[in-house]
């Protein structure tokens, strides 16, 4: 590889050392919880755990054509003091040209060029950053009404091409709402209304589209996390919730016992997108109404019923808390990738590439080449 081509942001030593944060945010022993009569554990996350470590390496190797070739490899870019916090990218490879870019919508990523003839297209990015569980105290709501600035709650209400919030969306959301006092009352609504009456296929490539008006249209509430949580987005937002979709990937195993919920080691194929919900008494909500249908048809012994323990522990909990054994990259929808000569793409959470100006397949990491690994750091 080309070591001049090494490049590193965000983190000064070249060893790429872990930042010294300041000592309340020390790491602290994560306990063990203590195993159910079914064999997972309560599902609790709770910031009292501590922040952990983690380092992720993309390693691309895509097949050249006659043109040029072109990769675009998501970053990290959600910086959040309370859950997450960057801590600074490496990359090098072969390339004839690298570089960060940052989308409009604030979405990192590496863009890389090979020129036609050349060697083999090479490329290896790590990213490191720091993470803490979420959990919501609902019974300590703020004494002052919260409220986001006016550009961001326009953005986070706005339809995007595959959220639209007029029509049946709107008309569905407004059924489900009937009734709400509060917009918590209505936020849960939605989302008991999702646990309900939707369901995970496991035959859907990827982790779906989110084109939740064909969903209602159809009737067919299935898919998997970028249909099911695209679909609490669009609700909310059709309701007058400000909302938003995060496009990330899991990183490590739940320390809960919970097999369905995480993933450690090789992760190329462990992307998986949550959502949140701005509540005037408590900000920003986390909630993932589609790794509780997850848990539904994964969770072993696979099939449980809605009535099985660890399926209501796991729905009691995702309703105001995240497990952060996993990485968000960003919020965006409807990217155009820089340089490509494709459309725009709905969401960035998977490498991608071109060749001769035809996309890879960002969703066969084994045909399109590329290996995501993940390792938490001491």
């Amino acid at each position: 590889m080309n070591r001049r081509n090494f490049i590193r942001t965000g983190v000064a030593a070249a060893s790429l050392a872990l930042p010294a944060f300041a000592r309340a945010d020390s790491p602290a022993p994560l306990a063990t919880p203590a195993p159910t009569a079914t064999g997972a554990t309560e599902f609790a996350p709770t910031p009292d755990s501590g922040w952990r470590r983690f380092e992720v390496k993309t390693r691309i190797e895509p097949l050249a054509g006659d043109g040029a070739t072109r990769v675009w490899v998501p970053l990290p870019s959600m910086n959040e003091a309370g859950w997450q916090r960057p801590m600074g990218n490496l990359w090098q490879g072969n390339a004839d040209f690298m570089t960060l870019v940052r989308d409009p919508s604030g979405a990192e990523m590496l863009y890389a060029e090979w020129a036609p003839g050349g060697a083999l297209p090479e490329l290896e990015v790590i990213s490191r950053f720091a993470t803490r569980d979420r959990a919501t105290d609902f019974a300590r709501p703020s004494a002052e009404r919260l409220s986001l600035p006016r550009a961001q709650r326009a953005l986070y209400t706005r339809a995007t091409a595959l959220l639209p919030t007029d029509g049946i969306v709107r008309d569905t959301a407004r059924d489900i709402v009937r009734g709400a006092k509060t917009d918590e009352d209505k936020a849960r609504a939605i989302y008991e209304w999702i646990v309900d009456n939707t369901f995970r296929d496991p035959k859907v490539r990827g982790c779906g589209n989110g084109d939740i008006r064909t969903m209602i249209e159809t009737g067919n509430l299935s898919g998997k996390c970028a249909d099911l949580n695209a679909l609490y987005v669009g609700l909310a937002r059709a309701a007058g919730l400000p909302a938003r979709d995060l496009y990330g990937i899991r990183v490590a195993d739940s320390r809960f016992g919970y097999k369905s919920l995480g993933k450690s080691g090789n992760i190329s194929k462990a992307q998986h997108c949550r959502a949140e919900v701005f509540l005037e008494r408590f900000g920003w909500v986390p909630v993932d109404p589609a790794d509780v249908r997850k848990v539904v048809l994964e969770e072993p012994p696979g099939n449980l019923s809605m009535i099985d323990p660890k399926v209501i522990a796991a729905r009691k909990r995702l309703f105001g808390a995240w497990e952060m054994n996993w990485l968000a990259y960003n919020d965006a929808h409807d990217l155009r990738l820089p340089n490509s000569s494709g459309g725009e793409i709905p969401f960035l959470m998977y490498p991608q590439g071109e060749a001769n100006g035809e996309r890879f397949d960002s969703l066969d990491p084994d045909a399109f080449r590329y290996t995501l690994t993940a390792t938490e750091l001491g």
